[in-house]
């Protein structure tokens, strides 16, 4: 396994992380034992981080206690901010939420801290300088060794910077955004924005949410299980589009998994792209896919389906901003509408 450093932290990790959401009880594999086994094997083959996150049910859990003894071999990430009930104070990116999720997580995991801290998802209605206070006081506790976001825009980026940077906050060091054959927006701004100001990048979804295995083809069944409630894998233009892939694959020679995850640790910019295999058989085929360079080639073919920059449509579980979501953000009040 090739190491890379996660941004600027020194902190080497594996081009393959393994994400933990389907080693949830419910929505995943029902055999906790068989997710350590999972989470054993990945170690085993080199893969040293490991992302989870409070709002995946039991994941944190079964991922604590499948750490025994070998928690000094991983770099454990875990998330916050998704909403984990009823009470409204219980989700977001306030001091309040923040301070008392990771204790829970840290309980949950096992630990006594969290090599990375990620806020799940932007939380527009707390102050940036709020949320990274709070994260800060965690690092210099020892709790928190990074922190990290997930799905915010370039803009966000930014400007979570410039405070760090004038307040003499923490900075964030990574970002976890989707990314892959059928999803490259984030070549046109997320990802320049982060390489530029030393971020790593963590990205999510490189089989496109099960799109990308092989298994789900353009008029028949498609027997995924997120299909009954997940709307972008029954787009008719992204099948059109995996269609052409799987023939590309078959031309190069190579598994449609193995083209998905070799093309999403290619950019230069990308640190590791996270897996999430439910069965051992999931796992085992793509380790077996670890070895493989996409040629120029291949790359430009690949360009050719899907030009840089472009997405074939929009993930159900993408961030989108307040404003694309309440038309009162965008609409002035009917009596000012008019020019005159």
């Amino acid at each position: 396994m090739q190491y890379r450093t996660l941004g600027r932290t020194g902190i080497k990790v594996s081009p393959y992380a393994l994400g933990a959401l389907m080693f949830a009880t419910s929505v995943g594999n029902p055999d906790p034992g068989d997710s350590a086994r999972m989470i054993h094997k990945a170690l085993d083959a080199g893969i040293n981080l490991i992302d989870t996150a409070d709002a995946y049910q039991d994941s944190e859990e079964i991922v604590g206690k499948a750490l025994k003894g070998r928690r000094d071999e991983v770099v454990l990430a875990t998330k916050v901010s998704r909403s984990m009930g009823d009470d409204p104070n219980h989700q977001g990116a306030s001091r309040r939420w923040i301070v008392t999720a990771v204790e829970n997580s840290l309980r949950r995991l096992r630990t006594d801290h969290v090599d990375l801290y990620q806020i799940h998802r932007p939380d527009p209605t707390t102050d940036i300088e709020e949320t990274l206070s709070a994260l800060s006081d965690l690092i210099h506790s020892g709790k928190v060794r990074a922190i990290g976001t997930s799905g915010m825009p370039a803009s966000d980026i930014v400007e979570a910077q410039w405070v760090a940077d004038r307040r003499g906050l923490a900075r964030f060091r990574t970002e976890q955004p989707p990314y892959s054959l059928l999803n490259r927006g984030i070549e046109r701004e997320v990802l320049p924005v982060a390489q530029r100001h030393g971020m790593g990048m963590l990205v999510w979804g490189p089989l496109g949410q099960g799109l990308l295995t092989g298994r789900v083809r353009k008029g028949e069944p498609n027997e995924l299980r997120r299909a009954a409630f997940v709307k972008h894998v029954n787009d008719e233009r992204r099948l059109e589009t995996v269609e052409r892939f799987i023939s590309l694959a078959e031309e190069a020679g190579l598994p449609l998994t193995h083209l998905a995850m070799a093309f999403a640790i290619t950019h230069p910019g990308v640190t590791s792209a996270i897996v999430g295999p439910r069965t051992m058989s999931h796992l085992d085929d793509l380790l077996a896919g670890i070895d493989v360079t996409l040629t120029d080639d291949v790359l430009d073919r690949i360009d050719e389906i899907v030009p840089p920059g472009t997405d074939v449509g929009t993930l159900d579980q993408a961030y989108v901003p307040p404003a694309l979501q309440q038309g009162r953000l965008r609409r002035r009040p009917a009596g000012e509408r008019a020019a005159a």
